[in-house]
């Protein structure tokens, strides 16, 4: 009993930080794949009337399981987009994570990811 009783709080504290590793891990895929998936819209939108908030709302809709009150997109223009064809669009976005265990916080920081696609 002993024993049992000093390892099982480490156990369920390494178990915890397990779990919240994988929702980080998560999140920052998802907002991987969602700058990915805004930056080919970017890159085939050179014609729409707006094509910097056709990437941000490619980002967005592609990024739905987040909170998007905290997600935060660059759009191409804030990096120089011309909008020519082939020439190079970046679409950066940025998501706040934070790893706690027994209420108390070991990691906080920002997902940040950026992607670079060729104006078709």
């Amino acid at each position: 009993m002993v024993e049992f009783t000093i390892v099982l709080p480490l156990f369920c504290m390494l178990l915890l930080g397990i779990a919240q590793l994988g929702i980080v891990w998560n999140n920052y895929i998802q907002v991987t794949d969602a700058v990915r998936a805004g930056a080919r819209k970017g890159a085939v939108s050179r014609t729409a009337s707006n094509p910097d908030q056709a990437t941000v709302d490619a980002v967005r809709s592609s990024a739905a399981n987040l909170d998007q009150s905290q997600l935060t997109v660059d759009p191409p223009s804030q990096y120089g987009a011309t909008w020519a064809p082939g020439s190079n669009i970046k679409v950066c976005a940025h998501y706040p994570y934070s790893i706690n265990l027994i209420a108390v916080v070991v990691s906080a920081g920002s997902l940040d990811s950026c992607t670079t696609e060729r104006v078709e």
